[in-house]
């Protein structure tokens, strides 16, 4: 079964860690000093926050797949969306190892599709986090570093 995906950047991690803990009433299942997941099943949702990764707010929405089988399917509807889809592959990002692919919807809201595989030490194992403008849209067409699909260029 597929898990829905917010991730949302924040500019103290300790305040939201509290806030969405007691909303969600559970701990993260990940808890780094910039980063932490909760993978909830009521609503069935993988929510993740991180701070220092450019602007407050939704980073990009996305679906988590269970299985290589669901993510090949995902892949499918994707490419038959007619949007330019970025299929990153491998990768390290969220103290993750995943495979992901990421599309732009019309409005130009990012949406990560993944598997994750494995765990990782490290936030993420290629550029710098995104940085920008929040009123910049997401561009599938480029790799942005960790988490995210590159920004439109201004």
């Amino acid at each position: 079964m597929k898990r829905f995906h917010v991730h949302v950047g924040v500019d103290d991690i300790a305040a939201s860690i509290r806030f969405y803990s007691t909303l969600f009433a559970a701990e993260p299942v990940v808890r780094k000093p910039d980063y932490a997941k909760w993978m909830l099943d009521n609503p069935r949702v993988n929510f993740a926050i991180s701070q220092g990764r450019g602007a407050q707010g939704i980073h990009h929405l996305g679906i988590q797949a269970e299985d290589e089988n669901e993510l090949t399917e995902i892949s499918g509807r994707l490419a038959a969306a007619e949007h330019p889809v970025l299929d990153e592959g491998t990768t390290v990002c969220c103290y993750a190892k995943s495979t992901k692919s990421w599309v732009s919807d019309p409005q130009g809201v990012a949406w990560e599709t993944f598997f994750t595989h494995g765990e990782s030490t490290v936030y993420g194992n290629n550029a710098p986090a995104i940085a920008g403008n929040p009123s910049e849209r997401p561009s599938p067409t480029k790799a942005a570093g960790c988490c995210g699909p590159a920004v439109a260029a201004e």
